[in-house]
């Protein structure tokens, strides 16, 4: 029959389990964070390094590049909410997409470099959602329809 345990103690439990993952800071020899941001077809490869604020995009300022001041606010939301405005210097190479998804991708890889860098502010850029990649794109166009969902004009004569 089944022996009946008498404690937790009596298990086989092995104790060089490892915890929870420990992040750790990621630079490369230029002391500078990588990573990469994706929204809908847009991906923007960012490095980030300590300096004054300044945001290069494509080899231009991002207030040329970015000429729309709710694309900068959305860029620079990451810099808010882990408290770090200013104190980073950004470089960056966007691609794909339009100017808005190239925006959203320029977020998503600053927070990820901003977490590469500083380990720390993982848990706040998490909460704001800023870590996560937002999956939708665009859906393909169906056979028989006109775009993806809408059906031709019907007639019936």
């Amino acid at each position: 029959m089944a022996e009946v345990l008498q404690s937790l103690d009596s298990l086989n439990v092995r104790a060089d389990v490892p915890e929870a993952p420990v992040h750790v800071q990621k630079l490369d020899k230029f002391g500078r964070a990588y990573a990469t941001g994706k929204r809908k077809d847009a991906v923007a490869r960012v490095w980030v390094r300590p300096g004054t604020g300044k945001i290069t995009v494509n080899d231009r300022d991002v207030e040329i590049y970015f000429a729309r001041p709710v694309l900068r606010l959305m860029i620079n939301q990451p810099f808010q909410t882990a408290a770090r405005e200013g104190q980073y210097d950004v470089v960056c190479t966007v691609s794909g997409g339009g100017l808005s998804g190239q925006a959203g991708a320029l977020r998503h890889g600053i927070s990820r470099a901003l977490t590469f860098y500083e380990p720390e502010l993982r848990a706040p850029l998490k909460k704001g959602g800023f870590l996560t990649r937002d999956s939708r794109v665009v859906e393909r166009k169906k056979y028989g329809r006109a775009k993806a969902r809408r059906s031709f004009q019907f007639s019936k004569r």
